[in-house]
């Protein structure tokens, strides 16, 4: 890897890595929400080195929807287990059971938007006064919009013109009774930024991440992974595709790229000439505009 490389992921891991030790200063009873994807990984892991030789000083909190690939769960396990982690998992199949959400039906049903109840009562219960994640601005135009600490009223609401200015790497951490903030720590990175880094650090990643050969169909112009949480359409057809994930969430939801990058330095060849952003695969923000800022001002990660 050329040195000028190396040079921007060192600064852009001392910024993350700063970005947790204030969180850590700042918060009483911090959590940091792990997904099992790239990004949740890598937070996690700039987290082991902020506090080494200490262990990581707050739990990771997996909102489960019950709809995961089970390569994701199974990662996110052994991933915890290895860095020592105390890894706490909230389900949306209990939110739905308690009567806290209702299912959607149909066939483009989705419990993706479901998890933001079942993530606001566990940051509740959890009395969680911040809840780290791994969203980048280069993701999408409302995650632009967010510090890093980005402050949620007491309903765990966003407003994303009311927020705190960051100078010189200063941050607010000030909170009323009952509010929370969300922290980013890399912010700042980019999609090709975090391959480099999982390269340049060996930090070992799910399968899903790799070309491998799946039952796949075509929805609306994205493959999705044929499981038993989907309903096929009677004009779909599954068939057999090796395609690799670029981002990691609910099944129902997480589209899939033709795709033959079975390593990591491929992976990051194959970034480089890509022309759509790995969230544009998620048919979920494809419902409205606006999807995602309308989700995060409600409470959504």
């Amino acid at each position: 890897m050329k040195a000028d490389v190396r040079g921007h992921l060192l600064a852009l891991e001392n910024e993350s890595i700063h970005v947790l030790r204030e969180v850590a200063a700042q918060f009483e009873r911090p959590v940091l929400l792990f997904s099992g994807g790239k990004d949740s990984i890598v937070v996690a892991w700039l987290a082991r080195k902020a506090f080494h030789p200490a262990p990581i000083p707050f739990p990771l909190l997996h909102i489960d929807t019950g709809h995961n690939f089970g390569e994701t769960i199974r990662f996110r396990d052994d991933f915890a287990t290895k860095l020592g982690c105390d890894l706490r998992v909230a389900s949306v199949q209990d939110s739905i059971d308690q009567g806290r959400v209702t299912e959607e039906r149909g066939p483009l049903a989705s419990r993706n938007a479901l998890q933001t109840v079942t993530l606001l009562d566990a940051l509740r219960d959890h009395r969680a006064d911040a809840a780290i994640g791994g969203a980048r601005r280069d993701e999408e135009k409302a995650r632009a919009k967010e510090r890093f600490f980005s402050h949620r009223d007491r309903f765990g609401q966003w407003d994303p013109k009311n927020q705190r200015p960051e100078l010189w790497s200063l941050y607010n951490g000030r909170k009323q009774q009952g509010e929370h903030f969300r922290v980013f720590p890399i912010s700042n990175w980019t999609e090709m930024d975090i391959w480099q880094y999982i390269a340049l650090e060996e930090i070992p990643m799910p399968s899903l991440y790799f070309a491998h050969e799946r039952e796949v169909f075509l929805r609306d112009g994205i493959y999705l992974a044929k499981t038993d949480y989907i309903t096929l359409m009677a004009h779909e057809t599954a068939e057999r595709r090796v395609v690799r994930f670029r981002t990691i969430g609910d099944a129902t939801c997480t589209g899939a790229v033709v795709s033959d990058a079975m390593t990591v330095d491929e992976i990051i060849i194959e970034t480089a000439a890509a022309r759509v952003t790995e969230r544009g695969g998620r048919s979920d923000d494809k419902r409205s505009e606006a999807a995602m800022e309308d989700r995060k001002k409600v409470g959504y990660f």
